[in-house]
């Protein structure tokens, strides 16, 4: 006998949706956040658990797979992976976090002497027009003065304190994204006693921290992030007409309504790192396109695909690139944190060996890795020998 159907979905329909996800309404923060860092092992050695950076696009690469036993066992597999431009964070301080039956509470914050403009800017709503800009003025004063001393209060966190994080700030300054105002996060230090991690983070005040002092290529991270939003948000589409009783005179829950769609706050777990490359821009302000090729594909290029990647730009600094697709837009700050979990699967502890890096123009359909490609190819063209006579009219 075949399986009674379902009724008429006047009396029967199936919810859709996970109810884990309510309230479905837009996030109040633009910036991933960490809801909790990994678990703290104090037999290994300091380091920091989190990161941020500004998801640049898209690409794909090709690489050979190295899993025995599946028939896609050294076969050339084709991925798409995500960029992500993670300029150098700069710490600026440390919070010691005491624990308490109601959870963590912060006892004191630590500072550092110097503190650069676009960390400031964080703290004004508009610092165009603020007149003061007086914000760490009294803190600095107190400090040179010697009413307040750095060092009693480090004391005070090594002696109470179980958790400790370091304040860091990113450096858009280094990005070619129009904003000047830093995103600013904790990022715990996991790892030797309380005392060691106060000395770790102290260590690191005003001192840039590249990404790759704290992830590894091959390794599984997490993602967190704010969603896009769809294009139509403001009518709604498919609406019920019956929202429910007259008593009681509101609407529960489970009456299907027209929502929020996107701009939702999200965690996605298990990214692997494919690589993590320096950045094309080097300290004396040279340039070395290098930073794409691989073992078997020797052409010298950068990450950055011909005419840019879309809506974002160049990439220039250190990047980092993941597997598959991330949460957020082009140009949206996403939160990076090392798993919160020992990864044992096949997928976690395969070693990627990429043959080759897209760089092709994402602008339709892309023919040429380089520009060098595109003008041997092409051969001399209009618009070069015009630009070349405006150069030399200068």
């Amino acid at each position: 006998r075949a399986p009674p159907a379902m009724s008429h979905r006047k009396f029967e329909r199936p919810r859709h949706g996970s109810l884990g996800f309510c309230p479905r309404k837009r996030c109040a923060h633009h910036k991933g956040k960490v809801r909790s860092f990994p678990r703290d092992d104090p037999k290994k050695p300091c380091h920091l658990t989190a990161f941020m950076g500004y998801k640049a696009g898209m690409t794909h690469i090709v690489r050979d797979v190295d899993k025995p036993g599946s028939k896609q066992h050294k076969k050339e597999s084709v991925e798409a992976v995500t960029i992500i431009e993670t300029p150098p964070m700069v710490v600026v301080g440390i919070v010691g976090y005491v624990r308490t039956p109601r959870g963590l509470r912060s006892l004191t914050t630590v500072w550092a002497k110097h503190l650069s403009d676009e960390f400031k800017r964080r703290y004004y709503k508009n610092w165009y027009k603020s007149k003061s800009r007086k914000a760490f003025t009294k803190y600095t004063k107190e400090e040179s003065e010697k009413k307040k001393d750095v060092d009693k209060e480090c004391d005070r966190i090594a002696k109470y304190c179980e958790v400790v994080r370091v304040v860091a700030h990113t450096q858009l300054s280094k990005t070619g994204l129009s904003q000047k105002k830093a995103h600013v996060m904790e990022i715990q230090v996991n790892g030797g006693s309380t005392k060691d991690k106060v000395e770790f983070g102290k260590n690191l005040f005003e001192k840039e921290v590249p990404v790759k002092s704290i992830f590894a290529e091959n390794e599984m991270i997490d993602v967190m992030g704010v969603t896009k939003l769809p294009r139509k948000t403001h009518r709604g589409l498919c609406k019920v007409g019956c929202i429910g009783s007259w008593h009681p005179a509101r609407v529960g829950w489970s009456v299907p309504r027209a929502g929020q769609k996107g701009y939702f706050h999200r965690t996605e777990v298990n990214k692997k790192v494919y690589r993590i490359a320096d950045g094309c821009k080097k300290g004396d302000g040279s340039f070395e396109h290098k930073n794409a090729t691989t073992e078997f594909d020797l052409t010298e290029k950068s990450i950055t695909p011909m005419g840019g990647f879309p809506h974002y730009g160049t990439v220039l600094q250190d990047f980092l690139m993941i597997k598959g697709c991330c949460v957020g837009t082009k140009k949206r700050v996403v939160t990076l944190r090392k798993t919160l979990l020992a990864q044992t699967s096949r997928t976690a502890l395969e070693e990627i060996k990429l043959k080759f890096i897209d760089t092709s123009s994402k602008f339709g359909h892309g023919r040429f890795q380089t520009a060098d490609e595109k003008s041997k190819f092409m051969g001399v063209m209009k618009k070069s020998i015009t630009q070349a006579a405006a150069a030399g009219a200068k």
